[in-house]
């Protein structure tokens, strides 16, 4: 009886050590909460509030809240959501078509939401509203080397909502594919019409260049055909040195207009990203634009030939742990009176100081 008594109390602890190992190589489902805020001061040198023609950075001699962003992702099997909220004045102009007063300091904004299956290893479907693939910068402020925003960042797409499938061909190489509703709508009543988005990326392990190849083609709620054809290249050179660029390329066609008498017009752009990191905590980047606007369609509309502008921006990012204090000084130039002086005089030229702490976690 005791020889059985203690096979009996060998096996049950054999038993629940089996059913604890069981429980514990379970995988449990990931959980991952993250955000950011963002502020500001500007002064314009002309005096005035009205020469910023790019997003987010609209005010003169004003301290202003950016945007605080809460961001949530889970996932368990092969199902992941993602989930990222925006506060503040940054969320509200990032989505202008879904937030009555965008400019309200208090907007509050969808910036992502979406849910994703992993099809097989190598595909992955989401549906939903995400940021878009066109560009190099992002509409998080701590993201991004330089606070203020290149016009081609301002006057591409912001976000997109449908539904995409993210493909890794090799480990190099990776595709996109999408349908989306025309550009920074997250709901469509007017029409069907529906956008084509792709990427083509290459990032090879044994070397620091990552090359993205995007295109976004599309008619929008109006009839007015749009297709966009944008690269973006990184290049890290040493550990202080790094490059970035990325050119963009977007033509525009009125459907409702008769075949014989439609026109295109177009804007284009280039911006040479160049990053130095000193050390660990303080790194400098140097922004140079050349955007063109011929054809009036963004910024020069009020002029009859159009018009380009050049645009430099120096930005110090000094880092203490998740803190980012950025000192930043900016020039553009246009090939037109596209700013003004206080006094109302136009102007060619307008120049920015700026001072910005980010913080993440």
């Amino acid at each position: 009886m005791k020889r059985m008594l203690t096979t009996l109390f060998a096996m049950g602890i054999s038993l629940a050590a089996m059913s604890q190992s069981t429980t514990d190589t379970t995988a449990a489902p990931a959980f991952k909460l993250s955000g950011s805020a963002d502020v500001y001061y500007k002064y314009n040198l002309n005096g005035n509030n009205t020469d910023n023609k790019t997003s987010f950075t609209n005010s003169h001699n004003s301290f202003e809240l950016g945007m605080v962003s809460l961001k949530v992702e889970h996932g368990f099997k092969k199902g992941s959501i993602v989930a990222d909220l925006g506060f503040g004045k940054r969320a509200g102009e990032f989505s202008y078509n879904d937030v009555p007063g965008s400019s309200n300091g208090l907007s509050m904004a969808i910036k992502q939401l979406y849910v994703s299956y992993q099809l097989t290893e190598k595909v992955k479907v989401s549906l939903g509203s995400f940021a878009t693939h066109i560009g190099y910068e992002l509409v998080d402020a701590y993201a991004n080397r330089n606070y203020s925003m290149s016009y081609m960042f301002s006057y591409g797409p912001f976000f997109n909502t449908g539904v995409k499938a993210d493909i890794a061909i090799t480990s190099s190489l990776s595709a996109m594919v999408g349908v989306f509703n025309p550009t920074d709508l997250k709901s469509v009543s007017l029409n069907s019409h529906k956008y084509i988005g792709a990427q083509l990326g290459f990032a090879p392990a044994e070397t620091p260049i990552k090359l993205y190849l995007n295109y976004l083609e599309g008619k929008d709620t109006f009839g007015i055909q749009n297709h966009q054809v944008d690269l973006v290249a990184t290049y890290q050179i040493n550990k202080v040195l790094g490059l970035g660029y990325n050119a963009t390329y977007s033509t525009y066609s009125d459907t409702r207009a008769p075949k014989s008498t439609r026109e295109n017009a177009k804007w284009w752009g280039n911006a040479l990203y160049v990053n130095l990191d000193f050390t660990d905590k303080i790194g400098l980047t140097v922004r140079g634009e050349y955007f063109s606007d011929k054809d009036g369609v963004k910024v020069f509309g009020a002029f009859p030939k159009g018009g380009n502008v050049v645009a430099g921006t120096l930005t110090l990012n000094y880092k203490v742990g998740n803190l980012t204090i950025m000192p930043e000084f900016r020039l553009d130039k246009a090939s037109v009176d596209l700013f003004s002086k206080s006094d109302g005089k136009p102007y060619d030229m307008t120049s920015n100081v700026l001072l910005a702490a980010t913080y993440h976690f």
